[in-house]
């Protein structure tokens, strides 16, 4: 019979959390399309075109350099 008591508590536990996510999501604004949100918020900035052309750079070195020299 402890046991039967026990599992009914934890579930009631369980329903009570459910349902205090449920209440917290529903006041949480709606989800925004993160890319879209920072697309452009690097234009004109020289870090991060450095950035593009250092990483440009490693893959052309992890590149074979036969596949590399084809590419050119």
């Amino acid at each position: 019979m402890a046991t039967e008591t026990s599992l009914e508590q934890r579930l009631t536990a369980v329903e009570q959390a459910v349902s205090d996510l449920q209440q917290r999501l529903a006041h949480l604004p709606t989800a925004t399309n993160w890319l879209a949100h920072i697309t452009g918020s690097f234009k004109d900035e020289p870090a991060f075109e450095e950035v593009l052309a250092l990483g440009c750079a490693i893959r052309a070195a992890d590149r074979p350099h036969d596949e590399a020299d084809a590419q050119a």
